[in-house]
C-alpha cells in the first residue's frame, strides 16, 4: 500500500465521521433531473445514493425525465407544447410521458440491482418501492390556455411513504399523479420532490440539476440575472454556498417568472416553498460534477446552493449535548500535542465554560474561558478549529466572544498557554510574559515540562 495513502484517507475519513453520525437516521428527499440519466450519470448518482443509505439515512427519490419525454415525442413526430413555464399535456404527450416514465423506472431499478465485485455497488442490498403515492388534481384553464393532462400535486400519502423508508426501502416517485377518479396527469418532479418533503417534515430536500446552484452575481445584480445566467458553467463564476430564506424571498421576488430549468427563479420558488413549508436545508447542486451529491452532504461547505430558514453556522455557548462534539474536535490535537489532554468528566464539568461554532449540527470549533476573578483574569483555552475550516475566521470569531465573555466579567486581561501558535496570538494583540505572571491559582497547576509559552492581552 501507498504509505501516503493511510496519511491521506484517515484523516478524511474522521473528518466526514461527524457528517455520517448527524445524518444517521435522518429523511431526505433528492429530486433527480432527467438531464442527468440522459448524460449518463445514473450508474455512478445511484451508487452516491446507496452509500448513503448505507450509513443510515432515509431516502425518497424522486425523478424527472424532461428530455426523455422530448425524445419520445420527436419519434411520433410531435411538438412540444409549453405555456406559463409549464409543458400542456395532450392525450399524445401523457402516452409519451407514461412511456418514458417506465423506461426510467426500469434504468433506475436495474441501476440499483447491481451487485458486481470492485464496485461501490458490491454488498449493497437497495430495495426500491413504488407506488400511488401521488394524488394529483388538474391544472385546468389557465388564461384561456387549456393545460389537458398536465397537473399540480394534490396530496402525498406521507404515511406510506413513511413506513415504507422506515422498514430501510428506497421509495421512488415518478412524476405522475393520479385524480379520486383515476385519471392520470403529468406532474413536474420539482412538485412531487417538494410536495413529499413538505409532507414528510424531510431533514433535506436536493435537487440535483443541470445549474451549478444561484450565482452570486445574480444575488448581487437580479436585474441582470438573464445575462449572468450564461455564465452558469463558467467555472470563474463563484456560487452562494448558502441562502437565508428572507434573502432567497426577496431574490425570488425581483426575478422574472422561469420559463426553463436554467433560469434562476425555476428550482429557487421551489426551495422556497419548501423551506416556507418546514424542510429545514433545501439545496441545488449540479450533477455535472462527480460526487456532487456526497460533497454537498459530507463536506463542511458542499458544492451547491443551500436555502435554510436562517443562518446555519452560530457562534454559541455550549450546553451538555456538546460534550461529545467537543471531544471529537480537540481528540486529534490532544493526541498530537497541541492541546492537554482533557477527559470526558472534565469537559462535562467544564461544558459551561465553553463557546463553540456549530454548522449544520456539526461542532467545528470551540475554547473555554477560565476566570480568575482574585487577579482580574481569565484563561482561554482549548481553542481549537477542525482542520477542514481552518483559514476562514472562525478562530477570531470564537477570540473575540471569549473577550465579550470576560469583559461581561469585569475581567481586565486574558491570558493563553500555547507551545505551537505563539505567532497567531501576537498577531492579534497578545504579548508574551514570563509564567511567573500567572495568577497563584493557575501558576499551582502549570506544567512546568511542556514548557507552555504565558501570552496576555489587555481588554480594554
Amino acid at each position: 500500500m501507498d504509505l501516503v495513502f493511510p496519511h491521506t484517507f484517515v484523516p478524511w475519513f474522521r473528518s466526514v465521521a461527524p457528517h455520517i453520525h448527524a445524518h444517521r437516521g435522518k429523511t431526505f428527499v433528492v429530486g433527480l433531473s432527467g438531464e442527468l440519466i440522459a448524460a449518463g450519470k445514473l450508474e455512478s448518482f445511484v451508487q452516491d445514493l446507496a452509500l448513503m443509505q448505507a450509513m443510515g439515512i432515509k431516502i425518497v427519490l424522486a425523478h424527472g425525465f424532461r428530455p426523455q419525454l422530448e425524445e419520445q415525442l420527436r419519434a411520433k413526430g410531435q411538438d412540444s407544447k409549453f405555456s406559463h413555464g409549464m409543458r400542456i399535456t395532450d392525450p399524445v404527450a401523457l402516452d409519451c410521458a407514461q412511456e418514458a416514465a417506465g423506461q426510467l423506472r426500469y434504468e433506475i431499478e436495474a441501476a440499483f440491482s447491481l451487485g458486481l465485485p470492485n464496485t461501490p455497488m458490491a454488498g449493497a442490498s437497495v430495495s426500491v418501492i413504488s407506488g400511488n403515492f401521488v394524488t394529483a388534481r388538474p391544472v385546468g384553464i389557465v388564461d384561456g390556455v387549456d393545460f389537458m393532462h398536465t397537473g399540480l400535486v394534490r396530496k402525498i400519502d406521507a404515511m406510506a411513504v413513511r413506513r415504507a423508508i422506515d422498514t430501510g426501502a428506497l421509495v421512488m416517485l415518478s412524476p405522475f399523479g393520479f385524480s379520486h377518479t383515476g385519471e392520470a396527469f403529468n406532474l413536474s418532479m420539482e412538485d412531487v420532490a417538494t410536495s413529499a418533503a413538505i409532507a414528510l417534515q424531510a431533514d433535506k430536500l436536493i435537487f440535483v440539476t443541470e445549474v451549478r446552484g444561484i450565482l452570486q452575481n445574480i444575488v448581487q445584480e437580479p436585474a441582470k440575472a438573464k445575462e449572468l445566467e450564461a455564465k452558469q458553467h463558467d467555472p470563474e463564476v463563484e456560487i452562494d454556498q448558502e441562502l437565508a430564506l428572507a434573502e432567497a424571498k426577496r431574490l425570488l421576488a425581483s426575478l422574472p417568472n422561469p420559463l426553463q430549468p436554467t433560469d434562476t427563479a425555476f428550482y429557487l420558488q421551489h426551495a422556497v416553498k419548501a423551506s416556507e413549508g418546514g424542510v429545514e436545508r433545501v439545496h441545488i447542486i449540479p450533477f455535472l460534477v462527480d460526487g456532487a451529491l456526497l460533497m454537498e452532504v459530507f463536506t463542511h461547505d458542499g458544492v451547491g446552493t443551500m436555502i435554510v430558514d436562517e443562518k446555519l453556522e452560530s457562534l454559541r455557548e455550549a450546553s451538555p449535548d456538546d460534550v461529545g462534539g467537543i471531544l471529537q474536535l480537540i481528540e486529534p490535537f490532544e493526541q498530537d500535542g497541541t492541546l492537554v489532554k482533557r477527559s470526558r468528566t472534565e469537559i462535562e464539568r467544564d461544558v459551561a465554560q465553553y463557546t463553540v461554532i456549530e454548522h449544520d449540527g456539526v461542532i467545528f470549533g470551540c475554547a473555554a474561558l477560565y476566570p480568575f476573578p482574585e487577579a482580574s483574569t481569565g484563561e482561554m483555552a482549548a481553542l481549537t478549529i477542525s482542520p477542514s475550516v481552518q483559514g476562514q475566521g472562525d478562530g477570531e470569531r470564537i477570540l473575540k466572544r471569549i473577550e465579550q465573555r470576560a469583559r461581561a466579567m469585569g475581567l481586565s486581561t486574558l491570558f493563553v498557554l500555547t507551545t505551537r501558535t505563539m505567532h497567531w496570538f501576537i498577531k492579534r494583540g497578545f504579548a508574551p510574559v514570563d509564567p511567573a505572571w500567572l495568577p497563584e491559582a493557575r501558576k499551582r497547576s502549570y506544567k512546568w515540562d511542556r514548557r507552555s509559552q504565558v501570552l496576555v492581552k489587555q481588554l480594554k
